[in-house]
């Protein structure tokens, strides 16, 4: 009942932006407008509560508890399963924004700061780290550590539903099949505008390297190209295709990454580095809390709570995909694993590619910033076509691209499969190729409307009710782990008492 509720609500609204884009724009986007003004600080809180959640699970007693059985092994090894989290959850969003953001709020500065000068490229660089760095990625750490917990050490399906589970309250108990319908209808809107606003940017690589047009045309055949490799890579399994593919792109990130450090401003780089994780540190409760009650600006709402809102939105999708492939284990290595490591590759990727298009823009008087303003999709072609070996840093750039839209792609239809079977881990091929192709439809026929944007937006809109699902899901994760913890204590109490017993036996 619950899927067909999802994918008849789906359809209706991917109808209504291929009728009348312009209406569903302005419905969603009055909706969104209304949601960062009125609850915004929600976003803020819950957020913030979820970064000392995760580290607080981390670092207490409870992080020697294995998301398993005691005997259980991590089924991937480290590098594989870091390489897989991080393709799933933002790698293909941080070569899209890993120029255009800092440019972005370079042009036009957080409230307090005067545009295009040295304090806004100093606060471009910091409010990209906090975007992209410890809290967005305390999401999807605590919403895949909640369905990891309960489908590993309680045998529950791989559901957001039965990450409440241990909730006792009655009206939770009868909303949870809303839960799973909620996750199933962000995950496909958010996989569909992606894949769509993927497109652009793709097409604006091939146009660079290979002069290929912009046009519609071009846009829904880099989908169906992109659609059909990542269900051939999900149709081949986690541990073959998604696995591999991961792999592989984070060794083209990293060489792409070490090319720029190195035939870029590699002074400048590390200076960057380390003059904005020390303020990105010393800012944090101030930028994790902020708000403009005395100001007339739109700048937190635009930005701030807008990722807010983005991540909580994602969070079903990459959440799942986590707990996937995360079983063996500990609270403690998976909180590091999945919140630190992460956003210490997001804090080198901005310092390189956000400071050297700034230093090029300041210095150089490369013109990154107009083409920011005209193109967002093209800011990272822009910057790599004015330095040495462009063209070749460009077709690499375009590659990575791909590859990164084909595995969000397939841990998507993955994790799409998984919830319409209720909880199987590795649903049917059939059921794989069904999602995929549903999911490339809606991009494509909303991309010929014009509908994308609205889309993203309507996404956005739905998060906030999920917002609420998170922290039910905190409450629910923090009982369980309590009680597997006290569980474990008394085991090893009885152990001991055994063998105290056993031992004076023998005495």
């Amino acid at each position: 009942m619950q899927l067909i509720f999802s994918v008849g609500l789906i359809f209706a609204i991917v109808a209504w932006g291929i009728i009348s884009p312009t209406s569903l724009a302005s419905v969603f986007d009055t909706a969104l407008a209304s949601i960062t003004k009125n609850f915004g600080w929600l976003y803020l809180w819950a957020v913030l509560a979820l970064v000392i959640f995760a580290f607080y699970l981390a670092f207490s007693r409870y992080g020697s508890l294995k998301l398993g059985d005691d005997e259980d092994e991590p089924e991937f090894s480290l590098g594989a399963w870091f390489a897989m989290l991080f393709a799933a959850g933002m790698g293909i969003g941080l070569v899209f924004w890993g120029v255009a953001e800092p440019i972005s709020h370079y042009n036009a500065a957080p409230p307090g700061l005067v545009s295009a000068t040295p304090e806004a490229a100093n606060a471009a660089v910091r409010y990209s780290f906090f975007h992209w760095g410890l809290h967005p990625w305390s999401v999807y750490s605590i919403v895949a550590l909640s369905i990891a917990f309960f489908q590993y050490r309680r045998r529950r399906p791989a559901l957001i539903s039965e990450s409440t589970s241990a909730l006792p309250w009655r009206p939770v108990q009868r909303l949870s099949g809303l839960f799973d319908s909620l996750a199933v209808i962000a995950t496909a809107f958010g996989v569909a505008a992606s894949l769509g606003m993927g497109a652009l940017q793709i097409n604006s690589g091939l146009q660079v390297v290979f002069g290929l047009p912009i046009s519609k045309a071009a846009q829904v055949s880099i989908i169906i190209v992109t659609t059909a490799l990542f269900i051939a890579s999900a149709v081949s399994g986690v541990t073959k295709g998604v696995k591999w593919l991961s792999n592989f792109n984070m060794i083209v990130a990293a060489a792409l990454t070490l090319a720029v450090f190195l035939l870029g401003p590699t002074v400048a780089i590390i200076d960057t580095f380390t003059n904005t994780l020390g303020t990105y540190l010393s800012e944090f409760v101030r930028m994790s809390l902020r708000m403009t009650p005395f100001r007339e600006s739109s700048w937190v709402g635009g930005w701030t709570v807008f990722y807010w809102a983005w991540w909580v939105s994602w969070s079903p999708f990459v959440g799942l995909f986590i707990a996937r492939v995360s079983r063996g284990r500990t609270i403690r290595e998976f909180v590091f694993g999945t919140v630190l490591a992460p956003s210490l590759l997001a804090f080198i990727w901005f310092s390189v590619f956000g400071g050297t298009a700034l230093h090029m823009e300041i210095w150089q008087h490369v013109p990154i910033a107009a083409a920011v303003k005209q193109d967002v999709s093209t800011a990272l072609f822009n910057m790599l076509g004015a330095m040495p070996m462009g063209l070749a840093m460009s077709v690499v750039a375009t590659l990575l691209v791909l590859i990164f839209f084909v595995t969000s792609g397939d841990s998507a239809t993955l994790v799409l499969g998984t919830m319409s079977t209720r909880g199987n881990p590795d649903p049917s091929a059939r059921i794989k190729i069904v999602w995929g192709s549903l999911v490339a439809g809606i991009a494509i026929s909303l991309l010929l409307a014009g509908g994308i944007k609205a889309v993203q937006t309507a996404t956005i809109v739905f998060a906030l009710p999920f917002t609420l699902v998170i922290l039910l899901m905190v409450v629910s994760l923090w009982r369980g782990i309590r009680e597997d913890w006290q569980e474990e204590q008394q085991r090893e109490r009885d152990m001991r008492q055994r063998l105290r017993k056993l031992m004076a036996q023998g005495s």
